[in-house]
């Protein structure tokens, strides 16, 4: 059997992640990242972001882009979690490299309202 590498993220995790196109996102580092699962859970909202070398292309003008539950940019907060640009708040349920694929999964947190 083979050897696979993991190694978990504590403190590595990207500062911002920017909407550049139709599912794509692009943190400080010029790295993108992909959405691939989103599903909806009773009352909540998940996505696995994949780290993988796609090529850019022009970047979209939010207004050129199609409805998402995704907001266009995630800011990272204190306490394992990001801000959304719609100010969602997602918690950083793993952030993990295995076989040199990082996978960051997120979790829409509930509403405080």
């Amino acid at each position: 059997m083979g050897e696979h590498r993991f190694r978990a993220y504590t403190a590595l995790h990207p500062d911002h992640l920017w909407i550049w196109r139709k599912a794509v996102y692009v943190d400080e580092n010029q790295r993108t990242w992909l959405p691939i699962i989103t599903e909806v859970r009773p009352l909540r909202l998940q996505v696995l972001l994949r780290q993988e070398d796609v090529p850019r292309g022009e970047p979209m003008r939010p207004s050129q882009l199609p409805p998402s539950p995704l907001p266009l940019m995630w800011q990272l907060y204190p306490g394992r979690r990001y801000r959304g640009s719609d100010s969602s708040f997602w918690r950083i349920v793993y952030h993990i490299e295995l076989s040199g694929i990082e996978d960051m999964l997120l979790e829409q947190l509930p509403c405080t309202e």
